[in-house]
């Protein structure tokens, strides 16, 4: 059976991060690209851009529009709605707030390989 590659939004503001998560999700077969974003309001842009995004993974604590404010403006958004949306971060507390506002799945950082790849696997069969 021949399963789809994903092409996969990744918002962080600290380009280690977004570098490490690159190298991680690049290693899987079931990943064709990551596309990355520093901030909610490039993800946002990015998203109206590319209606080919699968799935995004997403911090919390960022500049110019956070992790929690873009998930509320995807969900709002009937052509952004469906997509899923895992949302990594150092701020356990943040957890509920994140899942009330729409998150699909959670994540603490340090993100490890296994983790994020298993947490891609469940929302996108």
């Amino acid at each position: 059976m021949d399963t789809k590659k994903l092409k996969i939004l990744a918002v962080d503001d600290d380009m280690i991060n977004l570098k490490l998560l690159k190298s991680m999700l690049m290693k899987s077969a079931n990943v064709s690209a990551v596309i990355e974003a520093r901030n909610g309001a490039d993800a946002i842009g990015l998203l109206k851009m590319q209606d080919d995004i699968d799935i995004i993974l997403l911090d919390i604590i960022m500049p110019v529009m956070g992790g929690i404010e873009m998930l509320k403006v995807i969900r709002a958004d009937d052509s952004l709605r469906q997509l899923p949306v895992i949302v990594l971060t150092t701020d356990e507390t943040k957890k509920g707030e994140a899942l009330e506002c729409g998150a699909n799945g959670f994540l603490m950082k340090p993100i490890r390989e296994k983790d994020v790849l298993s947490k891609i696997a469940q929302l996108t069969i």
